[in-house]
This record gives structure tokens, sequence and C-alpha cells, in this order.
């Protein structure tokens, strides 16, 4: 089995970024020409429409380079309908019906953009709540653990100390016991003599 040289695979390292690029330059070209047709066309202008049309995902249409051609090319046909509406005087049915169905289209891209914040943000959130939550709760569990260690001291002193207390209690009612017979004893005598 051979093994290749660092050189070779510096090379190949190089082959497969430069396969990448030329894929990424042909896919960024076919969203530029169906961005071109989609105006030739006079067709709605949307980031999925365009996506759409050119075959390729719709999160290469917001990639930096690409967006900024497709953005330009709505603000151009949204700007070509108030053109031509105040050159018309009063707008057509058919441009209305454009200039509803673009703001229809931009709304949708809009929501599906806000959607995806807010998950990614929910995401972000969740993890940041997750990782203060277990930093929390191991500090707590410590702390809890280092009080019942506390309690279990002064329980095994307090233990200690009540069994001091009832030898000293036997003792004192044993003694108790042994004066009371003393004192009987004591008094027989003096009663008898």
């Amino acid at each position: 089995m051979s093994r290749s040289s660092p050189a070779s695979r510096r090379t190949s390292g190089e082959v497969l970024r430069a396969s990448r690029h030329k894929d990424s330059q042909v896919k960024r070209g076919k969203v530029m020409a169906a961005l071109e047709e989609l105006k030739a066309d006079r067709q709605p202008i949307t980031f999925r429409g365009v996506a759409r049309a050119a075959g390729v995902s719709p999160w290469l249409v917001y990639a930096k380079g690409v967006r900024e051609h497709v953005e330009a090319a709505m603000a151009g046909q949204a700007k070509a309908a108030r053109r031509a509406a105040r050159a018309g005087g009063s707008a057509s049915a058919a441009s209305l019906a454009c200039d509803l169905e673009l703001a229809r289209a931009q709304l949708k891209e809009l929501r599906a953009e806000r959607d995806q914040l807010k998950a990614a943000v929910q995401r972000g959130l969740g993890a940041a709540l997750e990782t203060a939550g277990t930093r929390e709760l191991t500090t707590r569990i410590n702390e809890l653990l280092a009080h019942g260690e506390h309690l279990a001291a002064e329980r095994d002193a307090v233990v200690a100390e009540n069994a001091e207390l009832k030898a000293k209690l036997t003792e004192s009612e044993d003694n108790l016991t042994a004066s009371r017979r003393a004192l009987k004893k004591m008094i027989k005598e003096v009663s008898r003599g």
C-alpha cells in the first residue's frame, strides 16, 4: 500500500477546494441566469422563485453576493411598477395584480425568514438556559450537600450529648434511689432509738 506524501495531500485538498469553488460559481451563474430570465419574462421576482427557477437551494439566493442581485431586481421591479402607475395616471389591473403578487411573495419570504430566525434564537436561548441552569443546579446541589453534612454533624453531636445526658440521668436516679434508702434507714434508726 503506498502512502501519499504531504505534498500530494495538499494538492488533493487544493483540488477539492477548487472543485467546490467551481461548483459554487456554476450555481451562482444559474441563479443570475434565472434572475435575468424572470426579469425578461416580467415574472414576479422572489427569493424562492429565483431558487426554484435556477434549481438551487433557497439558501444560496440569500448568500452574500447573490442576495444583493435578487434584492436589486425586486426593487427594480417595484420601481418600474410605480413608474408605470404614475405614467398611466392609474394602475392597471394587471399592474395591481403584479404588485399584490410581489407583496404577497415578499411577505411570505419575510415570514419564512422570521420563523427561521425565531427558531435559531430559541435554540440559542435554550442552549444558554440549559448551560446556565446546569451551573445553577450544580451549585445548589453542592450547597445542599454541604448543608446536609453540617446537619449530620450537628445530629451526631446532639446524639452524643443525649447519650451523655441519659448516662448522667441514670447515675442521678441511682444516687437518688441510694439516698432515699439511706434516708429511710436513718429515719428507722432514729425512730427506734
